[in-house]
C-alpha cells in the first residue's frame, strides 16, 4: 500500500518497517531545503492517501560533529513543531546524536542480565549442560547480537567489558565455555561482506573493489576515528587479511 511512498530528492532516504516511517536526509552547506520539502511530501502523500500522522509521537534527531553547529529551524508539520530529542530508539537500536553506542549496549546488558536468573534455575534444577547452553544461545546470546554488526564497531573498552562480564557470568553458569560476542560479530562481518560482494544490485557493491592484484581490496579511508572501525572500513581491513574464497 506505501509502494508508491519513495523520496523525492537523491540526498533523502525513507525507511518503511510495518507502520513506522522514517526520512533520514542529508543536508550539506546548512542547506536543508531539500529535507524539508521531503517531508512536506510525505505529509501531503499520508493525507491523499488517508492516513493520519501523530505530531506528538513524531520525533528529530540532528546529528552534527562540527564544533559550530548552526541554528536549526524547527520541523513544522500540521501547525506543530516536532520535537529535537539527543536519542531515540530505531527497530529496537538506541541511536544518540553523537553516534555512541553506550545506551544501547546498557540496554542490551540489562535485558540479558535479567534472563541470567532463568539460566540459574535451571542449573539448581541439575538441567544437562547442552540444554543450558541452549537455552543461552536462544534467550542471551541473541539478545548481546540483536544487530550485532551495527554497532559492535563503535563500541569503547567499557562497553565491551560489561558485554563480556555476562557472558563470563553465563560460562559460570553452565559450566562450559561460550563463544565471545566479538568472535561473533566477526562472523557476522564475513557473512554479510561474502552476500554484498556477490550481490551486484547491493548499493554498497561499489564499495568492495580489487586492486589491480585481485588479491586485495581496495581499502576506505576514513577522516576520522569514529567510523574507522565502523562495518564497511572494518570488513575490509578482516577481508585483506585472511585469505577468503569469494
Amino acid at each position: 500500500m506505501t509502494h508508491d511512498c519513495v523520496p523525492r530528492f537523491t540526498t533523502n532516504h525513507i525507511v518503511k518497517f510495518a507502520d513506522d516511517t522514517t526520512v533520514v536526509g542529508l543536508i550539506r552547506d546548512n542547506n536543508d531545503l531539500d529535507y524539508r520539502e521531503e517531508v512536506e511530501q510525505l505529509v501531503g502523500w499520508c493525507r491523499d492517501n488517508s492516513l493520519i500522522l501523530n505530531v506528538e509521537k513524531m520525533k528529530e534527531i540532528i546529528v552534527d560533529f562540527r564544533k559550530k553547529q548552526p541554528h536549526h529551524a524547527p520541523l513544522i508539520i500540521n501547525s506543530s513543531a516536532v520535537e529535537v530529542v539527543s536519542s531515540t530508539k530505531f527497530l529496537g537500536v538506541h541511536i544518540t546524536e553523537d553516534l555512541a553506542w553506550t545506551m544501547n549496549t546498557t540496554a542490551l546488558v540489562k535485558r540479558a542480565q535479567k534472563r541470567l536468573y532463568f539460566l540459574r534455575r535451571m542449573r539448581r534444577a541439575h538441567l544437562p549442560p547442552p540444554i543450558m547452553r541452549t537455552f543461552y544461545r536462544s534467550t542471551i546470546e541473541s539478545i548481546l547480537t540483536s544487530c550485532l554488526s551495527v554497532w559492535c564497531g563503535g563500541c569503547t573498552a567499557s562497553d565491551w567489558k560489561n558485554v563480556r562480564r555476562v557472558v563470563r557470568t553465563a560460562e559460570r553458569i553452565i559450566g562450559v565455555p561460550l563463544p565471545s560476542i566479538q568472535d561473533i560479530s566477526s562472523q557476522r562481518y564475513m557473512s554479510r561482506a561474502r552476500n554484498i560482494i556477490h550481490d551486484p544490485s547491493h548499493p554498497h557493491h561499489g564499495l568492495f573493489s580489487l586492486l589491480p592484484s585481485g588479491k586485495r581490496f581496495r581499502s576506505i579511508r576514513c577522516r576520522s576515528t569514529r567510523f574507522c572501525n565502523n562495518f564497511f572500513p572494518a570488513v575490509i581491513r578482516l577481508l585483506n587479511t585472511r585469505t577468503v574464497e569469494l
